[in-house]
């Protein structure tokens, strides 16, 4: 194989996406509003028979074996269950830890033709893919539909067109970080007689191989960044899905590997490792030596086993935190109670930026309508709620279904934490009866139920939170916080020193803030090229999607240099 053309596609490729790439450099520093691929699954936007298309690939899938080869595979595995009832039976190949070596010796073969593609060829490449898996986008957002519980809209939105873009984010912070040395250079030293005069070369090297770790819930905005970031800077790529989310990364994987093959690399540079959901494959695969990189998105108990055991490699995790908003003061009750209202329900609070904790004052704060007790603030949030899926084939768009059964009783214990503002109640989905549906659920704590409330309760359970005032709100934000980290942060003030308060607590505490928001910007959403998801200072993550940080370790400058006759 021979570098030359190997190169040459990749920078035609690069080319060609060029003006998605430029859009992409230019956001990610006036951190304005940018969006590459359309989220409107319209008609009007992707042709009138896009979806129909998207949901007959999905159909083909089931019941069928996926065409993807894994080096060191044995067998095949099916894991996967629809939340809304649809059986899907794909098998996928199966990888046992005796197979490690077989994978990870085929997935290092290809790193030095994969270094010799240069920068220009790697990003050309990495932007090829996503523009073969924006074609494919339907396709994708039915997968992340039936393996994550998300409603189709969403999974639309959040699993295809938003996880591109933070995909090609990565790739736009890779692509900067790579050029910021030059490739060669000439040095001169003055001395006595003639100068020293040195040729020297500077090669952007990936460091080996880079694991991804799925998640059930986004199992493509929360892998792509990684993987891309990962992949364009030199490394190969062992992507091992959730057992329960398996499709829309082997899609992802079968996308990379047909474009990699085009442009004469090994298409063993990015593969596919499925496991049964007790053979705990992730472990032996983490702690591998040719394991350079990891990426993990899920709980605290493996994020923090692997931050503590995979010492050979630079790993990166999101874990759970405990979000908060601090309730102060409004100008507009209705508008913030409806706010709340969306952020708690989207998704069934299945994301890792949903509210948990909701801190107000026991005696109560002033808005637009006049003074509200504690329990009116309470009441009018579970009104607006109520209001918002009173309609039941509206809520479930909303809603989705329910991930796993560890929702489920999550969901079914929270009642007894403390008193109950609004209960959750169960929906039958119009479409897929076998859905399990649950609306939000409300519970009043006291200041003094710091056990409960600084722990996270993954799902639809938020707790409104009795404090002395809002001093102690902003107190109790800030060591649930330090000690238990989040993802996102609100507060709602019309005093102008409050939110300075709040801001300055939410610096020391490390976690992004929102403030009175009342419109269609929610605090559990992230726009892509303008808001950092997670800050890497907190528990809840150590690293940001994106920026320079979250690409820069994953490659090194290596130089070699001569003397200049």
């Amino acid at each position: 194989m021979t570098s030359a053309p190997v190169a040459l596609a990749g920078s035609d490729w690069l080319a060609a996406h060029r003006e998605r790439l430029d859009g992409a450099l230019a956001a990610i520093h006036s951190r304005g509003y940018y969006s590459a691929f359309p989220e409107s699954p319209s008609p009007r936007v992707y042709g009138e028979t896009a979806a129909a298309d998207g949901q007959a690939a999905l159909d083909a899938h089931r019941g069928s074996t996926y065409d993807v080869t894994t080096p060191g595979a044995s067998g095949t595995v099916s894991t996967e269950r629809s939340p809304f009832g649809v059986p899907l039976d794909v098998q996928y190949p199966h990888v046992v830890e005796d197979g490690l070596d077989e994978l990870l010796t085929a997935a290092r073969k290809g790193l030095t033709d994969w270094r010799k593609g240069g920068i220009d060829g790697r990003v050309g490449v990495g932007l090829e893919i996503l523009d073969r898996l924006h074609k494919r986008v339907f396709e994708l957002a039915y997968a992340v539909q039936h393996t994550s519980g998300q409603a189709f809209v969403m999974a639309f939105q959040a699993g295809g067109a938003h996880a591109l873009d933070r995909a090609l984010e990565a790739i736009a912070y890779a692509y900067e970080e790579m050029n910021r040395y030059p490739a060669t250079a000439e040095w001169e030293k003055p001395a006595k007689g003639d100068p020293i005069r040195l040729a020297k070369d500077f090669t952007v090297v990936g460091r080996g191989v880079a694991l991804v770790i799925g998640c059930n819930t986004f199992p493509t905005w929360n892998s792509w960044p990684g993987l891309f970031a990962s992949l364009v800077t030199g490394n190969a790529v062992v992507v091992k899905p959730h057992p329960l989310a398996v499709l829309p990364l082997a899609i992802t994987v079968s996308v990379c590997r047909e474009v990699l093959a085009e442009a004469g690399f090994d298409p063993n540079l990015v593969t596919l490792a499925c496991e049964h959901p007790g053979d705990g494959l992730a472990k032996p695969l983490a702690t591998r030596d040719e394991v350079k990189l990891i990426d993990f998105t899920g709980g605290n108990e493996f994020g923090e086993w692997l931050e503590q055991n995979a010492k050979q490699a630079t790993v990166f995790t999101e874990k759970a935190g405990v979000n908060a908003v601090v309730i102060d003061s409004t100008d507009s009750f209705k508008a913030l109670t409806g706010n709340l209202a969306f952020t708690l329900s989207l998704y069934s609070g299945q994301m890792c930026t949903t509210t948990q904790n909701l801190f107000i004052p026991a005696d109560g704060i002033e808005t637009d309508e006049g003074h509200k007790t504690f329990d009116e603030v309470a009441a009018g949030l579970a009104k607006a709620i109520d209001r918002l899926l009173g309609d039941d084939a509206r809520a479930v768009e909303l809603l989705g279904g329910i991930v796993n059964e560890g929702v489920i009783s999550r969901l079914d214990l929270a009642p007894e934490y403390g008193d109950v503002v609004l209960a959750s109640r169960a929906i039958e989905h119009p479409a897929f009866p076998d859905a399990v549906v649950r609306t939000p659920l409300l519970v009043a704590l006291d200041a003094k139920d710091e056990d409960t409330f600084a722990k996270e309760c993954f799902g639809p359970v938020s707790f409104l939170i009795r404090t002395g005032g809002t001093e102690e709100s902003i107190d109790l934000f800030a060591k649930t916080v330090t000690e238990g980290g989040a993802m996102t942060a609100g507060v709602y003030s019309t005093d102008s020193a409050v939110l300075e308060d709040m801001r300055e607590a939410a610096l020391d505490a490390g976690v992004a803030l929102s403030e009175n928001l009342t419109g269609q910007v929610f605090v559990n959403q992230s726009a892509a090229f303008s808001d950092f998801h997670g800050t890497g200072a907190n528990p809840a993550a150590n690293a940001t999607y994106t920026d320079g940080a979250y690409v820069a370790s994953r490659f090194r400058v290596i130089q070699s240099r001569r003397h200049i006759a």
